[in-house]
């Protein structure tokens, strides 16, 4: 056996946490899924639909953050040229203004924001 490089193990676990966030993203949209499916068979309540959007978006939030943290762990260790940097970096600035549009979504406010200001 071959033994792993410190790279080679920081790109490893970059990855593996990137694929606990793809899996969180899709567990979460099929858990929100079933609920929705269940709780429409039951009843017909208006706010069905708001709280399948709110799971689905707490879902997708946890997931974007692991997206982004195996980004920022392959980014800072792995990225040997100016142009890897940069296109990891627009990755990352878009997932997250992902997570703040979704978290305002889900939420209401910003997250810097306290619940009750809203605006």
């Amino acid at each position: 056996m071959t033994s792993m490089s410190f790279l080679e193990a920081i790109s490893f676990i970059g990855y593996a946490v990137e694929v606990v966030g793809v899996a969180i993203i899709l567990l979460g949209m099929g858990d929100a899924s079933l609920r929705y499916i269940r709780r429409n068979m039951r009843s017909k309540h208006a706010d069905l639909y708001q709280n399948f959007r709110r799971e689905m978006g707490r879902a997708m939030l946890v997931g974007l953050e692991f997206l982004v943290a195996g980004d920022i762990i392959r980014t800072v260790v792995v990225v040997d040229t100016i142009t890897d940097v940069a296109s990891l970096g627009l990755v990352v600035v878009i997932r997250t203004v992902l997570v703040f549009t979704i978290h305002l979504e889900v939420e209401g406010h910003w997250p810097w924001q306290n619940p009750q200001q809203g605006d």
